[in-house]
């Protein structure tokens, strides 16, 4: 997978796995992932899919109506790279944090469906619950942030709401930030974001 892979000077912070929107490149989220944690080392994935030439990480049939088995197999796909990246790299497996907007939150939203520890944590701004109806592993000791806007087109507040309660009968710590705005994501989203990644993840606690 076309990716970006910058080494960070605190080799124990998470190594943040950045996943774009629908039209973006490794390039997008890049800023992002320096401002919500300065020291970590920076995994930053183009997707795979093309849709009428904007990249995305799966297909999907309409508006918010995913092709659920492109979905699977394109997350199997992400999760094998994920295996190969750390070995190329260097970098512990067990300690990923992933960074995703709209249809890369769904992304990473599916790789905590369908794998057990495949990610420390999450942060989620604009995400849709990937798959329904499918048992998810155990999500305990996972910290997830959900980036949410009250006015949101794509993802109203019901499909937050009902994200938030999957993962947490998973067992995962989710917080939800609530935005007054759409489908966009906002400076105040993004410093929330990194409010809570440090209160998490700062190596003072």
């Amino acid at each position: 997978m076309k990716h970006i892979f910058i080494k960070g000077k605190n080799e124990e912070a998470p190594v943040l796995l950045l996943l774009h929107g629908t039209g973006g490149t490794e390039q997008d989220l890049l800023p992002l992932g320096s401002m919500i944690s300065p020291e970590s080392s920076i995994l930053s994935v183009r997707g795979n899919v093309s849709e009428n030439g904007m990249p995305r990480f799966f297909r999907r049939l309409a508006e918010g109506i995913f092709d659920e088995e492109d979905l699977k197999f394109r997350t199997k796909e992400l999760h094998d790279f994920l295996d190969h990246a750390a070995e190329q790299y260097g970098f512990n497996r067990n300690n990923v944090v992933a960074i995703g907007y709209s249809n890369g939150a769904n992304i990473a939203g599916s790789l905590l469906f369908h794998f057990e520890g495949e990610l420390r944590g999450a942060v989620l701004h604009h995400p849709m619950v990937p798959l329904r109806g499918m048992g998810l592993p155990d999500l305990k000791g996972s910290e997830i942030f959900i980036g949410a806007g009250k006015n949101d087109p794509i993802c109203p507040p019901q499909e937050t709401e009902e994200l938030e309660n999957l993962l947490r009968g998973a067992g995962a710590n989710v917080e939800t930030y609530w935005g007054n705005y759409g489908h966009q994501l906002t400076q105040q989203e993004a410093e929330a974001a990194a409010a809570w990644f440090q209160q998490h993840y700062s190596s003072k606690n």
